[in-house]
């Protein structure tokens, strides 16, 4: 009887520690993962606004050269986009690096800046839609309104 009380301590001993390192390494584990996720979403949404740009440029060269200057510039910037994207090396770099050493404060850390990143990200693609589209819109009403005048009062075309 003894023995079988000193078995069951000693069970208990080894086993309740092992248990808490197992969840814990499993924590851990899901961070990762969630931090290789979240880095590749970021990209994917970089992919997206690089594309989306490149969409919009046609729109943005029907509208009026004073008009459009700033919008053009701005889409033919490809510099933010690189910086993120440098961005997002940085965090797979850093996970690499550290991930099976940093603790779950740091990979929380980490999560956070990069759900932080793709929420501003998707946040500024969602405008750049609305943008476009408005766009769009209005160039689209301007060039019916050009249309429906005589041709005596229309405007040279900009060359």
């Amino acid at each position: 009887m003894l023995i079988l009380l000193l078995l069951g301590v000693l069970v208990l001993a080894i086993g309740i520690p092992a248990l808490f390192a197992q969840r814990r390494h499993l924590r851990r584990q899901a961070r990762l993962a969630r931090l290789l996720d979240l880095a590749d979403e970021v990209e994917r949404l970089l992919d997206e606004t690089q594309v989306r740009r490149v969409a919009l440029q046609p729109v943005v060269s029907r509208v009026s050269a004073d008009i459009a200057a700033e919008a053009q510039a701005s889409l033919e910037s490809a510099l933010p986009i690189r910086e993120a994207k440098r961005d997002v090396l940085q965090h797979r770099l850093w996970i690499q690096k550290h991930g099976n050493t940093a603790n779950l404060e740091e990979l929380d850390t980490a999560v956070g800046a990069l759900e932080r990143a793709r929420d501003r990200l998707a946040s500024q693609l969602a405008e750049l839609d609305r943008a476009g589209s408005d766009l769009a819109v209005a160039t689209e009403a301007a060039d019916e309104a050009a249309r429906r005048e005589p041709p005596t009062l229309r405007r040279p075309q900009d060359s």
